[in-house]
Parts: C-alpha cells; sequence; structure tokens
C-alpha cells in the first residue's frame, strides 16, 4: 500500500471560465479560455497550469537525481509549453515540451540526468503513455 506523502486541494467553479482557489488561500485565480480558443484571455487557463507544475516539478527531479549521482544540477531553467491538439478522430489531446537548460554540466550529463529525471518524475509518470511529451535538452531534442 502506497504511503501518501502529500495531498493538494483546491476547488474551482465556473470550469474554464471561473475561478479557482487552493484549500490554503495561496493561490486564487480567475480561470479563462485563450484568446486562441475564442476565450478574452483576462485570467489563467488549465494549460498555463499545468505547464508550470510540471516545469517545476521536473526542475526539481533533475536537481535530486544529479544530487543523487553527485552532480550539482540546481540551476536548470525549463521552459514547459502545453498545446492542446485535434486528433484526427476529434479528440483534443495535450502534448507537452520541455525545453531544459543544464549550464553547469556537460550535454551528455545533462541528457543522461534528462532521461533518469523523466523516470522519477510525478509528471512524467503521470503523462507516460498519455501524452507526448518530448525534451530538449540544452538544444538538442532527445
Amino acid at each position: 500500500m502506497a504511503t501518501t506523502l502529500y495531498t493538494a486541494q483546491a476547488h474551482v467553479a465556473g470550469g474554464r471560465t471561473g475561478r479557482g482557489r487552493t484549500s490554503d488561500g495561496q493561490l486564487d485565480l480567475d480561470l479563462r479560455q485563450p484568446k486562441e480558443l475564442g476565450g478574452d484571455g483576462a485570467g489563467v487557463n488549465p494549460e498555463q497550469l499545468f505547464a508550470i507544475g510540471y516545469a517545476a516539478c521536473f526542475g526539481a527531479t533533475l536537481a535530486l537525481v544529479g544530487q543523487r549521482g553527485g552532480i550539482k544540477a540546481d540551476d536548470a531553467e525549463i521552459d514547459s509549453s502545453v498545446s492542446l491538439t485535434a486528433t484526427d478522430s476529434g479528440r483534443i489531446k495535450l502534448a507537452v515540451e520541455l525545453r531544459i537548460s543544464l549550464p553547469s554540466v556537460t550535454d551528455e550529463q545533462a541528457a543522461e540526468l534528462v532521461t533518469t529525471a523523466h523516470q522519477v518524475c510525478p509528471y512524467s509518470n503521470a503523462t507516460r503513455g498519455n501524452i507526448d511529451v518530448t525534451s530538449v535538452v540544452n538544444g538538442t531534442r532527445l
């Protein structure tokens, strides 16, 4: 049986055009459709929140994986893109691109760290086999 380490709680009213807040009050924001999908863009959308969450989690995982391997990798910077894509069958899917900069390690070390981090990161584990996730590390697509 798995042991729960942490549980985040949030409440949303109004879906993509409503309001969302976390139970601790640290995040409280208007949700809006992006202009590209016919909204006014006057708030954040779920894809933006997912992009921030994935990038933050992956960055922390890179630092942890590096530390376990005796490599200092806590200077990672990650640009995360989350896209909504239409499939041929008319469904809408998510796609993620993580553009990772690891300036303090060699490109080979960076690629190894990112590959290992994808096996450890909770977001990578949750998305594996469900959505397309691509990584670009120090300018090179993995």
